[in-house]
This record gives structure tokens, sequence and C-alpha cells, in this order.
């Protein structure tokens, strides 16, 4: 099992449902290049660099394949450019509220990836938000070992991981681009997790009718995902949210993974 994070997260977001899955299988948490506690690189990149690095990692670190990629938002660009580049290596997919490249068949249109600004707060604004996102990452992070939480916390507040984040969400027009030119996607065991809870800054950003739209939109958008394959599975939470997904039903996650192992290993 492989964890792909989403935008301005890391794998040890993740750490939780990572020692989950742990229990189950084989798991693995990584940070992409110029993300988090990995080295540098010049975002944003395209999908088949990002692929081609991750499987040069884990042919690195002695991780066999064939895989499950477990993708969070963005990371669901960066998986299914993976399961088009070598779909032998591609078991099967968790989709955690993931980027799909059809988004803006299903959504409304002042919602497609062209034309949604992505925040980039400044200097200014960066400490306006920060007691604010501590106050959340420290709910986020709460089962956490300590010296693991107060890294990650402190990380993430800061400006170079704020940026990080912005590059690689000013690519999602891209790399939509990429993969639908790009091979189809091999016919492998899928879940796919929906969240219907809101954001608390959406709700800030958005009315209550975009809202709406952007919700039913949402439902269209991971049904056709499901049905993109012969075995996908779409499941609603009503109590989980986008960007926290996977610390609000991290149980939803365990029962996804190991129901994809199942019919993996069947």
């Amino acid at each position: 099992m492989v964890f792909l994070p989403g935008a301005s997260a890391v794998g040890l977001d993740y750490l939780n449902v990572h020692d989950q899955a742990a229990q189950l299988t084989t798991s693995v948490l990584y940070d992409r290049g110029g993300t988090g506690w990995s080295d540098p690189a010049p975002l944003p990149r395209t999908g088949a660099e990002v692929a081609t690095e991750l499987r040069d990692l884990l042919n690195a670190a002695d991780v066999p394949g064939p895989y499950l990629l477990a993708a969070h938002s963005l990371g669901g660009a960066y998986a299914r450019r993976f399961a088009q580049l070598f779909p032998d290596e591609a078991a099967g997919m968790l989709y955690l509220e993931a980027f799909y490249e059809d988004t803006d068949a299903y959504l409304p249109e002042r919602l497609h990836l062209a034309r949604v600004r992505q925040p980039d707060p400044g200097p200014f604004q960066l400490a306006l938000m920060r007691p604010f996102a501590r106050r959340m990452y420290r709910r986020m992070f709460a089962g956490w070992p300590e010296p693991v939480r107060a890294q990650l916390v402190e990380r993430h507040l800061s400006p170079g991981w704020w940026q990080a984040g912005v590059a690689e969400r000013s690519s999602m027009p891209a790399l939509a681009e990429e993969l639908k030119s790009g091979p189809a996607q091999p016919d492998v065991p899928s879940v796919v997790l929906v969240a219907l809870g809101i954001d608390p800054g959406l709700r800030l950003l958005m009315s209550g009718r975009a809202l709406r739209e952007m919700t039913e939109g949402k439902r269209r958008l991971y049904a056709a995902l499901a049905g993109s394959v012969s075995r996908g599975d779409l499941r609603i939470l009503d109590d989980a949210r986008h960007s926290t997904i996977a610390t609000d039903r991290p149980d939803a996650v365990r029962e996804a993974l190991r129901d994809l192992l199942g019919q993996v290993r069947a």
C-alpha cells in the first residue's frame, strides 16, 4: 500500500491510517520531491515526473509491486498517472476525495479547474491565519506521537510548506490534460470515498447555493470515477470533510483497504 498525499499534505499526515494499513500489508508513506522533508525540487511538476520518481523510490527501497495506491486529493492525479505509465504495477486504487481529470464535466463552470483561484497568502495573511491553522493541525494530529506531532504542526505552519502546496495546486488544469492524453487506466479494483462534509474555509468563501452545487457535482463526479472500472465501489461519508477525510473517518479508510486487499488477493 502506497499513500499519495494531497497538495499541502505530507506522508506523516496519514500516519494513523498507515499504522492500520501496516497491520494488513506493507505500507509506505513518502513526501514528493519539493514537498515535506524531501529534497527541494522545482514545482509544479508533471504527473509523469512524479509517477516515475515514485516508482524509482519504491525500487530503491526494495518494495516490490504490484501496489495498492491510496490517493488523497491532488495525489489522485499522480496515482492515475502512475497507473497509466506502469499498469502492471497498479493492483488497486483507493481514492480519498481524489483528483479526477473529468472534474470539469461534473462541477459548475465557476468551479472548473482553470477558473478556481488558488489561495496564495502573503506574509501578513499567513501571520493572521497561523493561530487558526495551529489549532486545526493540533486537533488533526491529536493521536500522533508527541515528537512527530510537534514537528508536523510547526512545519505545516512554515511559509515553505504553504508555498509548496500553492505551487502544486497551480498545475491542476495541466495535470488533467496530461491524464486525458495518456493511455487508458487499467481496470483494477477501486474504492472511491466521498466526503460530503464542508471544510470550514469553504463556508467563508462560498455561498450556500454554491456549496450545494459543489456537493451535488461531487456526487456525480465520483460516481463516474467508480463507474469507470468494472469493480468500482462508491462510498459516501456524510461526516467527513475533504481536507481531513483520513482523520475524520480512519475506520472507513481501513475498511476500504481491507476490502481492496481481499479483492486483489482473491
